[in-house]
């Protein structure tokens, strides 16, 4: 897995609307949120996808 890239993580949650920035924030400090999330089927296709499909 690649090296994560502070800047583009920063660059992107800078395009987001305040609201959204808000949103992403109340989720990644609530670890259950996180959790539930990073579980579900869409993010679990993301990883997958990201991870080079293996």
């Amino acid at each position: 897995m690649e090296k994560h890239d502070k800047e583009s993580t920063e660059k992107l949650f800078k395009s987001l609307s305040p609201e959204q920035q808000k949103q992403v924030q109340n989720i990644l400090s609530d670890k259950n949120k996180t959790e539930e999330i990073l579980k579900s089927p869409q993010a679990q296709a993301i990883i997958k996808k990201l991870m080079g499909g293996k």
